[in-house]
């Protein structure tokens, strides 16, 4: 039986001929990202924002009426209340902020997602109760807090660890490619205001330890090639790399879009976003390994002599008399 070859051997794509504008692009995207964050800021669920949170799904209608919900919630005096999509576009997630003194009575908390639910199915005696959960706000600050730390700490330990195996220059693009990956996802949710949650944390990391094990690959055939070919150009070298892990890489990222591609459309509605996520991620972190990790280190200097140990004078002069020279 022949087996199954969706990249031929011996390719020859020269990917580094187009790493400028490939760079120019990343640039943007991670700006881009930090701009949308910084205009449109995240839609923390109730995790990161805290408050009462109110499911409810529409089981006559086929779209939630998330603007007269909106209006309506907004009259019961609890300040302005989230009103959006959640999942299915019958499905709606209502939150509210909790006045001060509930956020410690989960009674009274739970109390103020009774009034709202009794208003909703006064008015639409089809919505069915899906959830009325609560998170104080210094609970979802903490978690919010605790979420950032984990991302950085999680981007600076893979990091070092490849400076530590490899040399710095791997390290800081490996550095780069996680800063990209990381900050393209984060930009998604901000562009399209889908809910950020612990969900979309466990993602997050899930995808930084992705990125690492495709750049780790990588790295690790440069690195061999480094000790292989002395007088080959860097440029060559390193399409050289990337060409020779490439049936590796597609067939590692095919597998997954296989088993990611199903869920994100026939999955269920609470896990969307952070399949969305993984995916998303999972396509990026392919792109970084190959277009950012490997020419970063012709930016900063790396060439095919870098790490060829320099000859000591007692070594040399033991070589003459071993007669090696």
């Amino acid at each position: 039986m022949k087996l199954l070859k969706l990249v031929p051997d011996n390719t020859n794509i020269k990917f580094l001929k187009l790493r400028v504008p490939f760079f120019v692009l990343s640039l943007v995207l991670i700006f881009g990202s930090w701009a949308a964050v910084a205009v449109n800021g995240l839609n923390f669920g109730v995790d990161f924002a805290g408050g009462q949170e109110v499911r409810m799904t529409f089981t006559q209608t086929e779209t939630a009426p998330i603007p007269s919900l909106r209006e309506q919630v907004a009259g019961l005096g609890f300040g302005e209340p989230v009103v959006q999509e959640f999942g299915a576009k019958n499905q709606v997630s209502i939150r509210v902020a909790l006045p001060d003194g509930t956020e410690d009575n989960p009674e009274a908390a739970k109390a103020i997602g009774e009034k709202v639910i009794a208003s909703v199915k006064g008015t639409y005696p089809d919505a069915r109760v899906d959830g009325n959960d609560t998170v104080s706000g210094k609970v979802a600050g903490e978690f919010r807090d605790q979420a950032i730390l984990a991302l950085l700490a999680a981007m600076a330990a893979v990091s070092l660890y490849i400076w530590v195996r490899f040399e710095w220059q791997f390290g800081v693009g490996a550095m780069f490619a996680l800063v990209h990956d990381v900050s393209v996802t984060v930009g998604l949710f901000a562009l399209t205001q889908m809910e950020f949650s612990l969900q979309i944390v466990a993602a997050i990391l899930a995808i930084i330890g992705y990125s690492l094990n495709d750049t780790i690959v990588v790295y690790d055939r440069i690195r061999e090639n480094l000790k292989k070919y002395r007088k080959m150009e860097m440029g060559d070298l390193l399409d050289l790399s990337v060409n020779e892990t490439l049936a590796r890489t597609v067939m590692t990222s095919l597998t997954l879009f296989v088993a990611l591609i199903p869920l994100l459309f026939f999955g269920p509605p609470s896990l969307f976003g952070m399949v969305a996520a993984i995916t998303v991620g999972l396509f990026i972190g392919t792109y970084s390994s190959i277009y950012m990790a490997g020419p970063l280190l012709i930016w900063m200097g790396v060439t095919t002599n870098s790490f060829v140990q320099t000859e000591s004078a007692v070594d040399r002069q033991e070589k003459i008399a071993r007669g090696e020279i």
